[in-house]
């Protein structure tokens, strides 16, 4: 399995947060998503009561780990050419 955000692999045995294994995303990367969204947070002043709010946080969670493009786009892992970001 490959990290969507670092492309790294992740090891069979690493037990990955149950959010993250969704993408997948490593626990590295995944740590630094918890630190990155406590500051979109207070950057947009979200409240997380408000629907709408918990949908914007939930678009730059994919955005940072690389399943969204900020413009929108869903990024097809299945595509080589999506797979190295760095070409």
């Amino acid at each position: 399995m490959t990290c969507t955000k670092c492309k790294n692999t992740i090891p069979e045995d690493d037990v990955l947060d149950p959010f993250a294994a969704k993408y997948p995303c490593c626990n590295t990367c995944w740590t630094a998503w918890k630190e990155y969204r406590i500051m979109v947070m207070n950057e947009m002043r979200l409240d997380m009561s408000m629907l709408d709010h918990r949908k914007v946080l939930k678009k730059h969670e994919k955005i940072f780990v690389g399943v969204l493009t900020p413009e929108g786009g869903i990024v097809n892992y299945a595509d080589e050419e999506n797979r190295n970001p760095d070409a």
